[in-house]
């Protein structure tokens, strides 16, 4: 190391290049260098070796094909010619073209009245459903009941399903191949019951139905209209809230309220 007098002899600029080792050294300690970084020493008059070229990136794979679906489509199982719902109900029993009916227990069809003037549809059956083979008997049955009687709906007035009716593995939201699939037995039978409104409960039931995108904050509360031409039915369609949704989020109660007050005027009063 120089002695402590070199420290404090005239050194160039912090700009300019030093004159010699010892000016270069001075000029270090004034920028405040004061540690070596590496192990040994690097001769910066030589000039660096050429730096080697990057391999080229190896070419990416080709993307592989889409994988077929899980759940291919069957023969179709004639939804569309059924006569009555217990020809649809038959004509379901023995549909295999649907994965979810080899883990579910049950087939849930629906219940209510031949000719409801009011029909409900919501999005799968869950643990007590399967159980039983009826839609809609757990809790959130249960505040649907109690939903449909407040505005003079009984619940043995009303058509009750959904719009698949087996019950996806861990209550899980059905997929939309699973829908699709189901989807023609709804519609069939929409239009073997032929009501007067179709009250539509969450998000997979409005945007089957509906055939939309839309979220159901956005959907809800504004009526809309499903047209059947071969069965000659416009049917008014109003969406809300699933009541399973409404026993997690109570605050959203009083919008589905509105909505049960619009299906009770476009109905024109209670059930007969």
């Amino acid at each position: 190391m120089p002695p402590m007098t070199d420290f404090h002899a005239p050194s160039p600029a912090f700009g300019d290049p030093p004159l010699d080792a010892a000016a270069a050294l001075r000029w270090q300690v004034a920028a405040g260098v004061d540690i070596a970084v590496g192990e040994t020493p690097v001769d910066r008059t030589v000039a660096a070796p050429p730096a080697m070229p990057k391999p080229a990136p190896a070419e990416a794979p080709l993307p592989a094909a889409a994988p077929p679906l899980a759940n291919p489509p069957a023969v179709d199982p004639g939804f569309a010619q059924a006569a009555d719902l217990a020809d649809l109900r038959a004509r379901l029993e023995a549909f295999d073209g649907c994965l979810l009916r080899r883990t579910a227990t049950r087939t849930v069809f629906g219940n209510g009245p031949d000719r409801a003037r009011l029909m409900v549809i919501g999005e799968a059956p869950g643990a007590d459903e399967d159980r039983s083979g009826e839609p809609f008997v757990g809790r959130a049955g249960q505040l649907l009941d109690r939903m449909l009687a407040s505005i003079g709906w009984p619940r043995e007035a009303v058509f009750v399903t959904n719009v698949v009716p087996w019950r996806p593995p861990g209550n899980r939201t059905p997929t939309p191949e699973e829908v699709t699939l189901c989807l023609p037995f709804v519609l069939r039978a929409i239009e073997l019951v032929a009501p007067q409104a179709l009250l539509l409960l969450g998000a997979a039931a409005a945007t089957a139905i509906l055939d939309t995108r839309e979220g159901i904050t956005r959907i809800r509360g504004r009526w809309h209209s499903l047209e059947r031409p071969a069965a000659g039915l416009s049917i008014p369609v109003l969406a809300t809230f699933h009541p399973a949704f409404l026993l997690r989020f109570p605050d959203k109660k009083a919008l589905a309220w509105r909505d049960l007050l619009e299906i009770k005027a476009r109905l024109g009063g209670p059930a007969v």
